[in-house]
Formats: structure tokens, C-alpha cells, sequence
């Protein structure tokens, strides 16, 4: 811990150290106010806030992750401590951890994320729907009862007569809560600098000055609650045992999952390390241990503590550590400060958080992948049974919903305009053969048939039926394509850019010429052959969206004229995805050259100012012609063949690489090899000064300058097809890796 803290590292220092303090104001009241909503002593919230820093963060694996009292087991230990008593619930939080531990060990984090993100979400809102309801109570001057069904049942008798100081000061938070955020004006920007959380408690707090109102009592720190097991059945106190490590475990390994996602959205950041699930849930054990044996909540991580981490700019685990410190100091020398604080105005935010815990974006989410059922279970069992059977009854119905989806598909044959359509919605499976056959007996012999699967699973007698049905077709001069829901190949991969650029054309098996073929064109009519009859109707529906749409790229692609560059294949685009510019040397000659270089202008000025496009890449290569030409011409300024009047606007390129080398500086490089030769090396200086020239173009350099224009720099290998990214800063070119996204934006899987 020590070395940590204390490593030499002043700017990951200075950010670390603010995103401490904001974790800090966020953490205390948060905690204070989970602890009221259990029932536990205040000072166990935070206990378990300054565990969860200090201790999870030293041993957890997601280092931006933020542990402490969690949201998602308030219900859980409510119950537990109205059943066992709060020494109970400690040696249940104990033994949850040594559980976590031996899971950790074992190395089935990943596995845990396999449950339906619908049974985990609909657990999630019922908790907080279970948790509003029952704060909902103390705003109302009352206690809460055992359950959310009894709390429902008494919530009209207690709207008639509120205890009006705590409905106040709980509205006062609510509303410090719903403004803080949207603050307008500079004056707004820096009120906001103050975390939500800490604004609403405190304005809460001075409102109820002089108010005879509960507040936050901290006893002095003692160890009164000593882990104990009551004489009560094993049973119970297993499942008591298991339902903890489950709901701890799930709400951390999924805020470590989002942090990672959070993260990787925000390129301005320096990244912390992925996360390590098997670590973090083993961190999350050992934490749990800790805090159960000083009398703490149990322990997990959350997305609101993480996302603030985040956000504050956190670049270690040593804002992590330093906000459970903190809370330490803040709990032994400001507990005055903390006993001022009303109830109400901590169940008033517990409260908003718990409404917050139903997120319209996770229904919308379940919804479109039809798994609501399973949500609603989920969330209805939290509410009327508890968690533990809750988590039951979504894994029962999720099963039903999945054996639903594999045996429920609808067959239909349409006709169209030059041929038949077969339409099958949900899989293909040996129960579905009688139907798919039937289906394809109305389609006449001889006809243009689409097969239109739209499920995404067919087993090996759906597909014999189907292949035996397609080759006979064949064989009475009949026409078949199978394909997805969205005319891709039913195998393919549906994703953004699940092209296959090389397969078409491998080794040209599909555009060869026969042998009796007249020489010429040949080769090039087979290729446009081969698109016609496998391409066009996978894609048909496609260019006509964007005949009717127009253009409308996203980037420009100034790249060789070279031959061996396939644009397409080394980028996975298809049509509409890029604005290219092609000529010899990949060349941008700056404003002011000669007549005969308006073509590029004009294509540059097209894409920046009526296309609008976000960014342009330069994209150099090796072996390329313009190179070499460049190295081996003596550069007559008086030189008219067109090839050497063109070659002329790389020669800043060479001068450029010959200033460096006479100066002995290095001003590019490749990161994870030497550079081969002059001809490699002068190709990857072209490509930044290529960038020199287009930031010479007005257009370019005002939308530069208004941060609506990206300028990137690519080299591509043709011998090893690996392409390499520059970094600007320090002139270095780094190869893109598979499991890398690269600076482009595009992700290699």
C-alpha cells in the first residue's frame, strides 16, 4: 500500500487525488443513507465504504472500480438483520466473502456473467423498487414495515397524516437532486464541481436546522458487534450465505464490465488496465471478510461511485485507496458534522437511487432482444418473495422463454417481383422440418427463390431438409440464395462491418478466365459475372437505401493508386462508408501548386465541405512505385512527362527525410520493428508530410481548429497485410492488433 501510494508519478498523482475527493463527498452520504435503509448502525455504512476503498482496491482486479455499502443488497440485509440480528448479518457477510474468495480461486467470474442480463437487470429494479418504497415511509415520519407488500399496503394510512419537517426536508434533497445536474451557466459548471449527493444533503441539512427531526447518530467506535451464528437451521443460513455472494458478486462483476465499457468511450483518458474479474471477485471476498469482522455492511462494487471515479479523471486504484483513507479521517474526526445530518434527508436520496435502479434503457434493451417476460418475473418475485427466489423464478421463466424461441417458427412463401421469397422467423430446428417442407413444395420448379432465415440457429435436420431442397431445385434450372434476416449469408456475423472483402476474389477462383475465353477483358467481365450472381442480391437492398438517401460518409481515404491496396479489404467498409481519393503516391499537393493537381483539391474540398466528413486518413504503403521513383529520380525541375510533374509534389517528402537524416534525428519510426530500408522509410514520412499539406488547405485547417476534423496517418505492408496507425505526438507508426481498437475508431475482432 505504502509503495502505491507514494510511487513518483506527479500528473496520475494530481488526478488520482481529485477523483478521491470526489469519490470522498459522494461515498459518505450514500453510505450513511444505505445503512438507514437496512436498519444497520450508521457507522457500518461507513465501515464498509472505507473497506471497500482501501481493501478492494489494493486486491480487487478492475482498478477504477469504487467498493463499498451495497445498493443492490439493501433489501437483502434488511431482512437479514429483522430475522438474525445484526451479529448474524456480520457472519453472514463473513462467510459471503470467504465464498467469494473460493470463487475467485476457482476462476468462474466469466461463467457468472452468463446469466441473462434480463434476470440480473429486473433484480436490480426490484431491489430498487423494494428500497423507494421503503424510504418512501421515513420521508413520511414513519418506520418501514418487514416487506415491499406490507409497505404498500400501509403507505394510504400514512399520506394522510406526514410528519411535514421530514416530507420537507426529503423534498428539499429531491430536489437539490433533480436541479444539481442541470445547472446552466459557467456559475452552474462550477457549483457542479461539488458532487450531487454531497449538494443535497447539505442543503437538506441547513433547511432543517432547528427542526425536531431524527438524525444520524454515530456511536462511539467500538467493537459491539463481534460476528456471531445464532442457533438457527443451516439451512437457512446457507441460503442466507449464498444469496449475498450472489447479489454482491453480480453487482461487481458488472460495474467492473461497464467501468471498462465507460472507459473505452472516452479516448481522452489514459486507460487503466482491464479488468481481471477472477481478482476483482477474489478482492471483493477478502473486503467482505474485513468488514464483516469490524461490523461493516456487506461490500460490492456500483456503477454510481464507479462512473463518478471515472469521470473525476481517475487514472489508478490509488483514487480507490485514498477515498477509503478519507472516509476513515472523516468518520473519527468530523462524526459532529455527520450527527447533523437529518434521516430524512438520507432516505430522501437513497431513495432516488433505488428509482433510478429501473432504467428505461435496460427495458428497452430486454424488450428488443424479447426477453421482457423474464424482466418482469424477475422484478415482480423481487417485490413479493425476496431476492433469492426472485433469481429462481427469472431462471425458470428465462428457460421457458428460450425453449419458446426455439420451438415457435412461422414459415411463409410470397411471391415477388422475378421470383419467391421464403420468410422463416425463429430457428430451424428438426421440429420445424415438416413446416419448412410443406413451404417449399408451393414454390414452383425453376424459379429465383430467397430463402430468408431470421433466426440464428439451425440443426442438422433443418438443414438437410433445407440443402436437399435447394440442390433439387438447382437441378430443374432453378435459382437459390439463403440468407439472414438482412441478405448476409446466414453464418456471417451481424455486425457493423461483417463484410468479407477477400472471399469473393481469393486467388480469383471466381473470376478466372476459361481457357477458351477470348483474351482482354475477360477476367474483369467474370468479376462483374460473380457480383451479379453472388453479391448483387446480398446487397441490392442496400445501395438502393443509399441511392435514395445519398451519400453520406464518414471519413476520407487518401490512399495509392497501387494495385495490390484494396481500400475495402484493409478497412472491412462497404458502400457508403467511405470517400475516396486515389492517385500515385497517395499525394496531397498543398494550394498554390499547379492547374493539374485541382482534381485532389477539388475531391478534398467536396468531402470536408459538402459531405462533411469527420476525418481523413492518409494511407501510405511498402513497395510502393512513387517511392522508389522518388529515390532513384536526379528531380530536373524542368522534368514534363506528366509522371515526373506529379512526382514533384512528394518531393518535400524526400527533402524532409534527407533533412533528418543530416541532422541525425529520427522523426519516424515504427514501433515494434526497425524501419527496412529508404524506400519503407521515406513512404512513412510521405504520409505525415501529406498531412502538413492538407492542413494547408483552408477548409481543412478551420474545421481542424473548430475540433470537428480528425487528420490520421496509416501505413499498410502488403507482404505481412499489417497495417500500422501514427501517432502524431511522438512520430510513431504502431501496428494494429486484432484485440486492439485502433485510432480510427474501428475495432479489429
Amino acid at each position: 500500500m505504502f509503495q502505491l501510494l507514494t510511487r513518483i508519478d506527479r500528473p496520475t498523482w494530481r488526478r488520482d487525488l481529485s477523483a478521491s475527493i470526489v469519490l470522498f463527498l459522494i461515498s459518505i452520504p450514500l453510505s450513511l443513507g444505505i445503512a438507514l435503509a437496512t436498519g444497520a448502525p450508521a457507522q457500518a455504512g461507513l465501515v464498509a465504504a472505507a473497506v471497500g476503498g482501501i481493501v478492494a482496491g489494493l486486491l480487487g482486479g478492475a482498478p477504477l472500480q469504487v467498493s463499498g455499502a451495497a445498493t443492490g443488497l439493501v433489501v437483502v440485509t434488511a431482512e437479514l438483520i429483522q430475522r438474525y440480528g445484526w451479529r448474524t448479518t456480520c457472519a453472514i457477510t463473513v462467510l459471503a466473502g470467504v465464498t467469494q474468495l473460493a470463487l475467485g480461486a476457482l476462476r468462474v467470474a466469466r461463467a457468472a456473467l452468463a446469466i441473462s442480463p434480463a434476470i440480473v437487470h429486473g433484480l436490480l429494479a426490484g431491489i430498487g423498487v423494494v428500497i423507494a418504497i421503503g424510504q418512501l415511509h421515513v420521508l413520511l415520519g414513519e418506520q418501514p414495515g418487514s416487506s415491499a407488500v406490507s409497505n404498500l399496503a400501509a403507505l394510504p394510512g400514512e399520506l394522510q397524516h406526514p410528519h411535514m419537517s421530514a416530507l420537507l426536508i426529503g423534498a428539499v434533497t429531491v430536489g437539490v437532486l433533480a436541479v444539481w445536474p442541470r445547472l446552466p451557466g459557467d456559475a452552474g459548471r462550477r457549483a457542479r464541481a461539488v458532487p450531487a449527493p454531497l449538494a443535497a444533503v447539505a442543503a437538506a441539512t441547513a433547511a432543517g436546522t432547528g427542526m425536531s427531526v431524527p438524525r444520524v447518530d454515530l456511536p462511539s467506535w467500538r467493537l459491539h458487534a463481534v460476528p456471531g451464528l445464532p442457533d438457527e437451521p443451516v439451512l437457512g443460513l446457507i441460503a442466507a450465505v449464498l444469496t449475498v455472494t450472489l447479489v454482491a458478486s453480480m453487482e461487481s462483476l458488472l460495474s467492473a464490465v461497464a467501468i471498462d465499457r465507460l472507459q473505452a468511450g472516452r479516448p481522452d483518458m489514459r486507460r487503466a488496465p482491464a479488468a481481471r474479474l477472477d481478482r476483482e471477485l477474489a478482492g471483493q471476498g477478502a473486503a467482505n471478510i474485513v468488514s464483516g469482522l469490524l461490523g461493516g455492511l456487506a461490500v460490492a462494487g456500483g456503477a454510481i461511485r464507479g462512473s463518478a471515479n471515472v469521470r473525476a479523471g481517475a487514472r489508478s486504484r490509488r483514487s480507490t485507496v485514498l477515498h477509503g483513507i478519507w472516509v476513515v479521517l472523516c468518520a473519527g474526526l468530523l462524526a459532529g458534522v455527520l450527527e447533523l445530518i437529518p434521516l430524512a434527508a438520507l432516505a430522501a436520496l437513497v431513495m432516488v437511487v433505488g428509482v433510478k435502479m429501473v432504467s428505461f434503457a435496460h427495458i428497452k434493451h430486454v424488450q428488443r432482444h424479447r426477453e421482457f417476460p423474464v424482466y418482469a418475473a424477475t422484478l415482480g418475485a423481487v417485490v413479493l418473495l425476496g431476492v433469492l427466489t426472485a433469481v429462481a423464478i427469472g431462471i425458470a421463466v428465462a428457460v421457458l422463454t428460450a425453449l419458446r424461441h426455439l420451438t415457435h417458427t412461422r414459415i411463409t412463401v410470397t411471391e415477388e417481383a422475378g421470383g419467391h421469397r421464403v420468410r422463416v422467423d425463429g430457428q430451424l430446428t428438426f421440429l420445424a422440418v415438416p413446416r419448412l417442407t410443406r413451404a417449399l413444395a408451393q414454390v414452383p420448379p425453376g424459379t429465383n427463390v430467397v430463402v430468408e432465415l431470421g433466426g440464428s440457429f439451425m440443426d442438422h435436420a433443418a438443414y438437410d431438409a433445407l440443402q436437399s431442397w435447394s440442390n433439387s431445385h438447382r437441378a430443374h434450372k432453378g435459382w437459390v440464395t439463403v440468407s439472414g434476416r438482412a441478405g448476409r449469408p446466414i453464418a456471417e456475423p451481424a455486425s457493423a462491418h461483417a463484410c468479407r472483402p477477400w472471399t469473393p476474389w481469393r486467388n480469383h477462383h471466381c473470376t478466372r478466365p476459361a481457357a477458351s475465353a477470348p483474351p482482354g477483358g475477360s477476367q474483369l467481365l467474370g468479376g462483374v459475372s460473380a457480383f451479379q450472381r453472388n453479391t448483387a442480391p446480398l446487397v441490392r437492398d442496400e445501395l438502393a437505401r443509399l441511392a435514395r438517401e445519398g451519400q453520406q460518409p464518414t471519413q476520407l481515404f487518401l490512399t495509392c493508386a497501387d494495385s495490390r491496396l484494396v481500400t475495402s479489404m484493409i478497412t472491412s467498409s462497404g458502400p457508403g462508408d467511405l470517400f475516396t481519393v486515389r492517385n500515385v503516391g497517395n499525394l496531397m499537393p498543398p494550394p498554390g501548386s499547379d492547374a493539374a493537381c485541382d482534381s485532389v483539391a477539388a475531391a478534398i474540398e467536396y468531402a470536408v465541405e459538402v459531405l462533411e466528413v469527420g476525418s481523413i486518413t492518409v494511407c501510405g504503403h511498402s513497395g510502393c512505385g512513387a517511392m522508389q521513383a522518388l529515390l532513384g529520380s536526379p528531380g530536373e525541375p524542368g522534368a514534363q512527362t506528366p509522371l515526373a510533374r506529379w512526382l514533384r509534389h512528394g518531393r518535400p517528402s524526400l527533402t524532409r527525410m534527407e533533412h533528418c537524416r543530416r541532422q541525425g534525428l529520427d522523426e519516424i519510426a515504427l514501433a515494434d520493428r526497425p524501419v527496412a530500408d529508404d524506400a519503407e522509410r521515406l513512404a512513412l514520412v510521405n504520409v505525415v508530410q501529406q498531412l502538413d499539406h492538407l492542413l494547408a488547405h483552408p477548409c481543412v485547417a478551420r474545421r481542424v481548429a473548430a475540433g470537428s476534423l480528425a487528420l490520421h496517418g496509416m501505413y499498410f505492408h502488403v507482404g505481412e497485410a499489417q497495417a500500422y496507425v501514427l501517432d502524431r505526438a511522438s512520430g510513431t507508426f504502431t501496428a494494429v492488433r486484432p484485440e486492439v481498437p485502433d485510432a480510427l475508431g474501428a475495432a479489429h475482432p
